[in-house]
């Protein structure tokens, strides 16, 4: 079996997925996730895509334009964020309101399906691949709101879920590699930057030609290598915060146990110093009760009550 190292998917899309000449790997990959042909009509250029240091959530790695008219949304996100649920939610809204022009009636909103690959934990969950979308349940009926007849037709969609925002996320890390279907191949791809010779993925015929790295020139293999080292860079700067914060987590523990045994300690030897007074003032008073003497002149003498007293046994 040959399997041959091919440039990272994130890299590609910043540099060669936006070219119409590839728009074949991008449709083969969405087409596979959406289980539908896709037609890549065209990359938008929007506010969403510009990079500005003054709103790093105003940011997406690519916005296509497919035949139907549907926006997607494909991000990459490499580092742990855990609002990044917020981002999608950001991004997606964003997107919306930009394609509205002034004027246009709300039947005119574009459907937006985001999807996100991501190369951490993301939630919790059992998965690698999830898909969301919006519906409506009844508090008494439990049944699911349904689309009219008539506002089929006029959104041209089958259920309302197909009007409001789809939300894809693969958790790449999550895969076992095992591809057991087509789309698992491009998620093996995702993961290691590979393609085995028997993958048969939509697109993927397209991306084994193109994205293999010995289609880069000089300069673009140096600034490749470059992006893989600052990867690298960032994995090792995140494992080091998450080894500090569970180290110094576990330090507390340990100090917290060794203060708890040295107080604990010292509580018991108060309280057996205490125990021990009013043992031996009981011992007293049964004494001078066993004499005969009043229990006022017993209260008297070892501070306890008249009642602790007369409760005692002789």
């Amino acid at each position: 079996m040959n399997i041959k190292k091919h440039i990272r998917f994130d890299w590609a899309i910043k540099k060669l997925l936006r070219s119409k000449a590839n728009f074949d790997i991008l449709e083969g990959f969405l087409s596979e996730l959406l289980a539908e042909d896709i037609k890549i009509l065209e990359i938008l250029d929007s506010e969403t895509n510009k990079e500005t240091q003054d709103d790093k959530f105003d940011r997406v790695d690519i916005l296509v334009k497919e035949a139907s008219g549907q926006i997607i949304i494909i991000e990459i996100q490499n580092t742990r964020e855990l609002d990044y649920f917020l981002k999608i939610l950001y991004s997606t809204s964003k997107v919306i309101s930009e394609n509205m022009k002034e004027g246009m009636p709300y039947k005119e909103v574009k459907k937006v399906i985001t999807v996100s690959v991501v190369y951490f934990s993301l939630g919790q969950g059992a998965d690698y691949i999830y898909h969301g979308e919006t519906t409506f349940l009844g508090l008494h009926k439990k049944d699911t709101l349904e689309l009219s007849e008539k506002q089929k037709q006029i959104f041209n969609r089958p259920s309302i879920g197909a009007i409001f925002p789809n939300h894809y996320i693969i958790k790449v890390n999550d895969f076992d590699d095992n591809a057991r279907d087509t789309l698992d191949q491009w998620v093996y791809f995702l993961k290691n930057s590979e393609i085995k010779d028997e993958f048969n993925a939509k697109g993927m015929a397209a991306a084994r030609k193109k994205l293999n790295e010995i289609n880069l020139g000089e300069e673009e293999l140096r600034a490749y290598r470059h992006y893989l080292e600052q990867l690298h860079y960032e994995a090792s700067i995140a494992d080091t915060i998450k080894f500090e914060a569970e180290y110094d987590k576990r330090k507390a523990r340990e100090e917290g146990k060794e203060e708890g045994i040295k107080e604990g300690i010292k509580e018991g030897k108060e309280e057996g110093k205490k125990e021990g007074k009013e043992e031996g003032k009981r011992e007293i008073a049964g004494l001078l009760k066993a004499a005969g003497d009043p229990p006022e002149k017993i209260a008297a003498i070892t501070g306890l009550s008249i009642s602790a007293i007369e409760m005692l046994e002789i």
